[in-house]
């Protein structure tokens, strides 16, 4: 099975590539994608090999060609379908984001326990936690983003687990438990920003 680390720098190629390609660029080489995502050629080729990408030392990559495999190994040819449970300050900030869109990655819905988001205009639908089961099923909804207080996390985590959701981007300051076969990626800005006061 692919390493985490490896599918993370793959996105992050995939973000130089695209940038590229805005420039103008066909091809790409090892090193100055290596230079641009922050890693050496040498590593570029090894992630490469592992999906059996091969370029050449005169011509290099096409970056069609590498966003293409790149889209496979993402499944990403089709749209994506997430979920945000929380319309908070974070849950407003996400169904905004314009950047999703761009990787066919579409915030169907949001949820919240105020009454009050549920007529207001935001950039996606709001419901009541009690439509969670409708919306999941009809569009097949298997990622979900939590962006709740920490007394909620496990609860609506359990929720969501229980309707099939199978990966979770959670932005709720709490270690979620979960069953071995769903994914938990965490956001802790918190943290993030003090580990760069450490170090700054």
């Amino acid at each position: 099975m692919t390493s985490y680390r490896v599918l993370k720098r793959f996105l992050q190629y995939r973000v130089c590539l695209l940038k590229f390609l805005r420039l103008g660029f066909e091809k790409a080489f090892s090193y100055n994608l290596g230079k641009e995502a922050g890693v050496t050629a040498e590593q570029v080729r090894k992630d490469f090999s592992i999906f059996g990408i091969k370029g050449s030392k005169r011509g290099g990559y096409d970056i069609r060609y590498l966003l293409s495999v790149i889209d496979g190994i993402f499944k990403s040819s089709g749209d994506r379908n997430v979920i945000v449970i929380g319309m908070g300050n974070i849950g407003q900030a996400l169904a905004n984001y314009q950047g999703f869109r761009e990787n066919r990655i579409i915030i169907v819905a949001g949820f919240d326990l105020d009454p009050a988001k549920y007529t207001k205009k935001f950039a996606i639908p709001v419901y009541p936690q009690d439509k969670l089961e409708e919306i999941v099923k009809q569009h097949d909804i298997k990622t979900a983003i939590i962006a709740v207080p920490e007394i909620a996390g496990q609860e609506v985590c359990d929720k969501l687990v229980s309707l099939g959701i199978k990966g979770i981007l959670n932005f709720s300051p709490v270690v979620l438990q979960v069953p071995d076969d769903v994914i938990v990626n965490y956001v802790n800005l918190r943290s993030e920003l003090e580990s760069l006061f450490f170090y700054t």
